[in-house]
């Protein structure tokens, strides 16, 4: 069944409500399966390229990287999945396959850049279009399986949210006798407080205030703290392992720099769209580390999707239906969200 235009929702130009369209998708290749997207979930990313925060966009525009759907159609070279397959697409979907990144599984950080889901060109220069939207053709290298453990919906956001805690929480050792700290109880802080949990790690959620903290305990924090009041940088000071920062707003990385332990490392997965500072001091007096860590790789993501299923770890949503888009893109930015939106996509 293939499938010529799909139903979608789209920014037709920067900072404009999404709309009712459609979108070309391409005829199934060798190696490309269809997808029915039952669900798609809306990241605060797709906020800041709709709104061209993070640079020029390519327009109309039809966000969302965060998909699950049900595999309808394969191509003749399918070899990983089949009609009726439980799948997933997460932040790309192509990459040059060739540089020692892609060959090593790490296709994120391509060395001449992967191709995102959408707001981006492909290989024949065509734009991509995300998951806002009734169906999407991926190759099956860059799709992922949704363990049966898992339901959809909240199987969407780990393609994002999930995969972009559960990356940089194993790189830097999360785990049993490791004090980790989550800056932020959002969609990604709060699929990070149940991950390192469910890893082993003690937990401390770092959010401005305490309204969250019975939910940040439920989720599986071990410890809250507000920090608006000074007096937790005092308390904290010398305390984490491993620091991971959610928030797209400026952090004041010499405070925080501060909470860590000698060769502690402060992790930045979320991306203010302003440039920072910091005082070289706060890394040189404890051999610390200030990074970055950006989603995951093909084999990573689909590990983390077995983790969360055998663990029972699926986002906190709320189900939309498309007409709720705009809605729920003002909800986001104000922070009226626990903890993901999640398009039903019947509805579009």
């Amino acid at each position: 069944m293939s499938v010529t235009q799909a139903a979608a929702y789209a920014v037709p130009a920067p900072k404009s409500p999404l709309e009712r369209t459609t979108v070309p998708r391409r005829a199934v290749r060798e190696h490309d399966v269809l997808i029915h997207i039952h669900y798609a979930g809306i990241c605060h990313s797709d906020i800041h390229q709709a709104t061209d925060g993070w640079g020029e966009g390519i327009y109309p525009m039809v966000p969302g990287h965060e998909i699950a759907g049900v595999v309808t159609e394969v191509g003749p070279g399918v070899t990983r999945f089949a009609v009726g397959d439980r799948v997933g697409v997460g932040c790309f979907v192509d990459s040059c396959r060739e540089c020692a990144y892609c060959l090593r599984g790490q296709e994120q950080y391509c060395s001449r850049g992967m191709t995102g889901t959408y707001n981006a060109l492909d290989k024949d220069g065509e734009p991509t279009y995300g998951g806002y939207s009734t169906h999407i053709v991926v190759d099956e290298n860059y799709t992922v399986r949704i363990p049966d453990g898992l339901g959809l919906d909240v199987a969407a956001p780990l393609l994002c949210a999930g995969i972009t805690l559960y990356s940089p929480l194993r790189h830097w050792g999360a785990g049993p006798g490791k004090q980790v700290a989550i800056v932020g109880l959002g969609g990604l802080g709060h699929m990070g407080v149940k991950i390192a949990h469910a890893l082993g790690a003690e937990v401390t959620v770092l959010s401005q205030t305490l309204r969250k903290e019975a939910d940040g305990r439920a989720l599986g924090a071990d410890h809250f703290h507000a920090t608006s009041d000074e007096a937790t940088f005092d308390e904290l000071a010398g305390r984490f392992d491993l620091i991971v920062s959610t928030v797209s707003a400026p952090l004041g990385f010499d405070a925080y720099l501060g909470l860590l332990k000698v060769d502690g490392a402060l992790v930045n997965v979320g991306a203010p769209e302003e440039p920072v500072s910091l005082n070289l001091f706060s890394v040189i007096g404890g051999r610390k580390t200030l990074a970055g860590s950006m989603i995951g790789g093909i084999a990573e993501t689909q590990e983390m999707l077995d983790f969360c299923a055998e663990h029972g770890l699926g986002a906190e949503i709320e189900v939309i239906s498309a007409d709720r888009i705009n809605e729920a893109y003002e909800r986001v930015q104000s922070g009226d969200v626990r903890y993901r939106f999640v398009i039903d996509t019947s509805t579009i």
